[in-house]
């Protein structure tokens, strides 16, 4: 099966021949001529498989193989050893390897051994995969913005780390979304998600919910608790809205990610904790530092790496991709089309309560729609002061001409006409496509033909 293999070897020789039989044979592969620049070139996402010789100058088989076992466990290291050094190679599988392969080896012994290696790395892919639809964890990100694969790239180049992050953004724009996808990507995935939200839970009672209690600890403590901390063990705790930790448990918050580590309440030791937090917010916390009402420190240690979620009005290329699947998930078996008009009035809309606001509507529109096609009249009501229907916009300032008597060049109104529209829209070439209702190459095509700048 393809797959891509970073090959590491000293000699020149026979890493030239190996390269040029796995290379043939449809293998993507990157070589190196020891385990310095190989461990400088591995990262997890990038190679599916690492074969390595074991006897190296300076980083040996084995540093590589423990490097790799511990920044990437799933990706599979095939080790090569000359022949007689068996008690290398049994070494090298107990951290671990594979397989290892004797050399000099032929040609069908290196392609079997990387066949198979990267038939279980396959293997244990689709395991893992399945294992967490199982589970229900992972919410579906749906996007085709830049702004949202930007973010999507990021998200998954850290959730491979054990780095503190903290997702910032609006209210409904898909924060828990963001922290169930780190968690699902990472060497903890096997483990629990565990999901609290801080401002749902009385302060009296949030340190007991996060650091549990032993029994008696208080008036109603009939029996010990473990708490969301002890209940994410070897997996990922999301501290929603953590603006709102009460001051005198931010200092306590602090001390568990610091120490790894949770005072349970009415305890007499702290008992040791192995989790990744996830925190998100759609507060400004460096304005809440300035009000006295959030931790410096805390922040910056919850701040290791900020995920900022953009709001839905500044990826409105989203909004079609977004309600045509919302729409099939509460449709009901029904094919629910969106016509060209309703469309245009979703994309213009402004979505203050930004995915989640747009989800109700797409359950609202679906359960009224009596046809297959929804109308204008299934969408909710326009909020305060956006009027319904792109034929009521106006750009402030702009009136239509008056037709002269002795004519006009059609070319210069159809220039005024794109350039009306993309102030309108705020420069946007999307929008501006829906609204004008032609295909966005098209508008394209006519904006560089009239030499129009959008950045005026």
């Amino acid at each position: 099966m393809p797959g891509r293999i970073l090959f590491i070897d000293d000699d020149l020789a026979g890493r030239e021949v190996a390269l040029f039989n796995l290379r043939k044979a449809g293998y993507e592969v990157h070589a190196a001529a020891d385990g310095s620049e190989g461990l400088a070139a591995f990262l997890p996402e990038s190679f599916d498989l690492v074969v390595t010789d074991l006897k190296m100058p300076g980083v040996s088989g084995m540093d590589v193989l423990r490097a790799v076992r511990a920044r990437a466990p799933e990706v599979p290291v095939l080790v090569i050893t000359a022949f007689g050094n068996v008690d290398t190679a049994v070494e090298a599988m107990r951290e671990g390897a594979w397989d290892f392969i004797g050399k000099p080896f032929h040609r069908d012994q290196l392609l079997l051994s990387v066949g198979k290696a990267l038939e279980r790395r396959r293997l244990a892919d689709e395991l893992r995969d399945l294992r967490i639809r199982a589970s229900g964890v992972e919410h579906a990100i749906v996007s085709v913005s830049s702004p949202m694969s930007r973010l999507i790239e990021m998200v998954d180049r850290v959730a491979r780390s054990e780095a503190t992050v903290l997702v910032t953004g609006e209210s409904g724009t898909g924060k828990e979304a963001v922290a169930r996808r780190i968690h699902v990507r990472s060497p903890r995935a096997q483990g629990p998600f565990v999901a609290v939200n801080c401002a749902a839970v009385p302060d009296e009672l949030l340190e007991s919910e996060l650091f549990g209690h032993a029994r008696g600890a208080f008036t109603g403590a009939v029996k010990s608790r473990a708490g969301r901390f002890r209940q994410a063990e070897k997996g990922t705790l999301f501290l929603d809205e953590v603006s709102e930790i009460p001051l005198p448990l931010q200092a306590k918050l602090l001390r568990a990610l610091q120490e790894r580590m949770v005072d349970v309440v009415g305890a007499d030791v702290p008992v040791a904790v192995d989790v990744r937090v996830v925190a998100a917010t759609n507060r400004d916390l460096p304005e809440r530092i300035r009000q006295g009402a959030f931790r410096e420190d805390l922040y910056y240690r919850l701040n290791v790496v900020e995920l900022r979620v953009p709001p839905l009005r500044e990826r409105p290329d989203d909004i079609p991709a977004l309600a045509e699947h919302f729409l099939a998930r509460f449709a009901a078996g029904r094919e629910l089309s969106i016509p060209p008009g309703v469309m245009a009035e979703l994309v213009r809309r402004p979505w203050p309560g930004n995915v989640r606001e747009l989800k109700n509507a797409c359950e609202r529109m679906a359960v009224l729609c009596v046809g297959d096609e929804l109308s204008q009249s299934d969408l909710p009501p326009a909020p305060p002061g956006v009027r319904r229907g792109p034929e009521s916009e106006s750009a402030p300032g702009d009136e239509w001409p008056a037709l002269p008597a002795d004519g006009l060049s059609l070319v210069d109104l159809e220039k005024r006409v794109i350039e009306r529209a993309l102030r309108l829209k705020g420069g946007n070439i999307a929008q501006t496509a829906i609204y004008l209702r032609i295909p966005r190459h098209i508008l394209v095509y006519r904006i560089e033909k009239h030499g129009i700048q959008r950045e005026g």
